[in-house]
């Protein structure tokens, strides 16, 4: 039988793309309080721009959970499948891949495209950006290497 390490790279990258959201929306958009899904065209400066960004995070989170749970769903199905190689390390490295891709994606999208938020909404906000799709690319850079060396593919 060939084992394969496809569905439990899928499901890793699932994990990494949803828990980086939650990471990202928990510490930006509610912790530290900016960053919000449309602070860029809703300032917080009334209560009403205030409702309107909370009402968008919630969504953006309602969409990490379910890509969440969606790879939850994938890493159970993987793990009972006999065809599977069972990798610790390639699940961590895709999750890291799929972390860096959320970062990647988001950060290209929405503050450089759509231009509905940044890192911060302060001057020097592009280095913040920059930096932000930085950290994507490293963590999807990382990912790629670590599954390279768990498959051993060169």
């Amino acid at each position: 039988m060939n084992r394969t390490l496809r569905p439990l790279i899928a499901s890793g990258m699932l994990l990494g793309i949803g828990m980086g959201g939650f990471l990202d929306g928990i510490v930006f958009h509610q912790l530290l309080q900016f960053h919000n899904m449309l602070s860029a065209k809703y300032p917080p400066t009334s209560l009403v721009n205030v409702e309107v960004n909370m009402f968008w995070d919630g969504l953006f989170h309602l969409l990490t959970w379910t890509v969440t749970l969606a790879g939850v769903v994938l890493l159970w199905r993987t793990v009972r499948r006999p065809d599977v190689l069972l990798s610790d390390r390639a699940l961590l490295a895709a999750a890291a891949s799929g972390w860096g891709l959320f970062n990647l994606v988001e950060g290209v999208i929405n503050h450089y495209i759509l231009e509905i938020h940044h890192v911060r909404e302060v001057s020097g906000q592009s280095l913040l950006d920059v930096a932000f799709l930085a950290s994507g690319l490293l963590l999807f850079t990382i990912g790629v290497l670590m599954l390279r060396s768990a498959t051993g593919v060169k």
